[in-house]
C-alpha cells in the first residue's frame, strides 16, 4: 500500500505555546480526514488570532489532550531539542493464517510529522561591576519584540494549515474506500525516542514500534452516518 508523508514545516515556538500549537495542527489533520458526519466546532486559539476546526467529539479531545501532555513532559526532558509528533492513519489487516496464529497487520496510508523547535526565553538579568549597577529592563523594545516574534509564529502556523489543506485536497488517491454507514480510519500519534549517537539524536530505529508511545482509536468511535 501506498503511504504518503507529511513534513509540516517546522515552528519555532515557546514553551507555553506547544498545547495550542499541537492542538490545531492535530485537529485540523483529523478534522479533514474524517470523510462522514461530524458535529463542527470553531475554536479560537487564546495566543493568535486563529480560528480551526475540531470534529466536535469529548472523546477524542481529551484523547489528544492526554498525547500533547505526554509530549510536553518529552520536551521538558529534552530542553532546547527540536521535536517531532507524528500521526498516522492505518488499515488493519488480516495476516495469511498459519498453524499457530492469526494475526493482524497495520498498513499505513498516511503520516503527518509536526515538527516544532522548542526554545528557551531569555531570563531578565543584572549585570554589576566595582562602579555600577545596570539592570537590565526588557522595556518597551522587548515587548516590541515580543509582539513581532509572535505575529511570525502566528504568521508560520497559517502556512502549516493552508499546507494541511493543500495536501488533503491534492493527495486523495492512496485514501482507502470508505465502509458504508461507518467510517473507520484508525490512527494513532506517536513520538519518537532519541538516542544521542556520535553527539547527534538519532531515532532508534529497530525499536522504533516498540519505543513509542501510542494513542490508538478509530474513527468509527466518533463518526457515523446517519
Amino acid at each position: 500500500m501506498n503511504c504518503e508523508v507529511c513534513q509540516l514545516k517546522e515552528l519555532e515556538v515557546e514553551h507555553f505555546e506547544i498545547r495550542e500549537v499541537l492542538r490545531c495542527i492535530l485537529h485540523t489533520i483529523v478534522f479533514h480526514r474524517a470523510l462522514g458526519l461530524v458535529r463542527p466546532k470553531d475554536v479560537d486559539l487564546e495566543l493568535f488570532e486563529i480560528t480551526y476546526v475540531q470534529c466536535g467529539d469529548v472523546e477524542l479531545e481529551k484523547k489528544i489532550d492526554e498525547k500533547i501532555d505526554q509530549f510536553i513532559s518529552w520536551v521538558e526532558k529534552h530542553p532546547n531539542k527540536k521535536s517531532q509528533i507524528c500521526l498516522s492513519f492505518y488499515e488493519v489487516k488480516s495476516k495469511q493464517p498459519s498453524w499457530f496464529t492469526n494475526k493482524t497487520e497495520r498498513l499505513y496510508w498516511e503520516q503527518w510529522y509536526a515538527n516544532l523547535n522548542v526554545t528557551q526565553q531569555p531570563k531578565q538579568h543584572s549585570s554589576k561591576s566595582h562602579l555600577t549597577k545596570v539592570v537590565v529592563d526588557p522595556g518597551e523594545s522587548a515587548n516590541e519584540e515580543r509582539s513581532s516574534r509572535r505575529a511570525m509564529v502566528e504568521a508560520s502556523l497559517r502556512e502549516v494549515l493552508f499546507q494541511i489543506i493543500k495536501f488533503v485536497n491534492e493527495k486523495k488517491d492512496h485514501v482507502p474506500p470508505i465502509s458504508e454507514g461507518v467510517i473507520y480510519f484508525p490512527y494513532e500519534i506517536t513520538m519518537p525516542r532519541f538516542r544521542v549517537r556520535n553527539g547527534h539524536d538519532q531515532e532508534d530505529a529497530p525499536q522504533r514500534a516498540s519505543n513509542h508511545a501510542q494513542l490508538i482509536i478509530g474513527l468509527g468511535k466518533l463518526i457515523q452516518l446517519g
